[in-house]
């Protein structure tokens, strides 16, 4: 008699359990395969042999390590700003040197985190692989480009290709109605915003907020909303800013203009809006050759290829401008 009454509490006791354990598991979202990159569906691996495919969104993604580093004849280091157009440019590339086909190996971390790397050997670590590889070239913020060159840690000179401007990234639909830079201040508004640690553009767009609301409106969006945790710092942010609006943390966050127009074209639920000409701030991309590189030579005529119509024409599709 005991016994039964202990088996029938503990009856009871399980099936709370386990509906306690489905209400919370009710509680976690699911989001859809499109939320999660990387967007291009492998077309930002050239690998002529592409073996066992086996990437799981959220699970098992490497999205800003391109190609296979094993025997690269050009190892570039490029700042993610532009990640979607090296799958395009790469190819056109080829085309013009055919034996480094399928032997170009890239990166499209934040740039300090690749100057971090650089001054680690080429080797970092993510989750449980460690990589070294290192970089033949160097590809960011002009400024960033040009204080390695004097540092004597790339070839002079630094060489410059193309421009570019910001605009608000919010989800399609623009659910928050965010209309311009000073609504970011508004404590109903969740950003997802880059880290001035890793990221150039956070001098850019301190200089955006500037010009749109003072020194106040730069402390809003860098220092209130930070400490209060409505406005998050991405650690990769122009991976975690469409993410992050897709997902619903976040309602608007500044990037450059050409990451929202991707989102846009590939058809991800994303739209942006534009910074007037007189509060925007313009960035400037260049590259420069790794003091010491292996692969010096495909270096420049990588840089130079930059600087060709048939790239530009690429970076032209997704808002770049040519720069003089």
């Amino acid at each position: 008699m005991r016994r039964s009454w202990r088996w029938s509490l503990l009856g009871v006791f399980c099936s709370v359990s386990a509906a306690a354990l489905a209400a919370e598991s009710a509680k976690v979202p699911i989001y859809p395969s499109y939320v999660y990159p990387p967007w291009q569906k492998g077309a930002n691996n050239d690998v002529i042999d592409r073996g066992v495919e086996f990437t799981v969104p959220e699970v098992e993604n490497l999205p800003d390590f391109h190609g296979n580093p094993i025997d690269a004849r050009l190892v570039l280091y490029v700042g993610g700003n532009y990640f979607f157009a090296l799958a395009p440019l790469i190819k056109a590339f080829e085309a013009r040197e055919p034996g480094l086909k399928g032997r170009i190996f890239w990166e499209t971390l934040p740039p300090g985190v690749l100057i971090k790397q650089m001054d680690a050997g080429g080797t970092i670590t993510v989750g449980n692989m460690t990589l070294t590889v290192k970089p033949d070239a160097y590809l960011a913020g002009l400024a960033a480009v040009q204080r390695l060159v004097d540092s004597g840690k790339l070839e002079a000179p630094a060489v410059p290709y193309v421009s570019n401007t910001l605009a608000i990234m919010v989800p399609k639909g623009n659910p928050a109605r965010v209309t311009s830079l000073t609504d970011l201040a508004r404590g109903n508004i969740r950003l997802a915003m880059p880290n001035p640690d890793t990221e150039g553009v956070t001098e850019q767009i301190k200089m955006s907020l500037q010009k749109a609301g003072g020194e106040a409106l730069v402390t809003a969006v860098y220092g209130t909303k930070v400490q209060d945790g409505s406005s998050y710092l991405t650690a990769i942010h122009h991976r975690e800013t469409p993410m992050f609006l897709m997902q619903g943390r976040a309602e608007a966050g500044v990037t450059w203009r050409s990451e929202a127009m991707f989102q846009e074209q590939i058809g991800n639920p994303i739209e942006h809006v534009d910074i007037p000409a007189a509060q925007n701030t313009t960035g400037i991309y260049a590259g420069g050759v790794v003091k010491g590189a292996v692969h010096a030579d495909a270096a420049r005529k990588w840089l130079a290829f930059l600087k060709s119509p048939e790239a530009i024409k690429i970076f032209e599709a997704y808002g770049f401008r040519p720069y003089p």
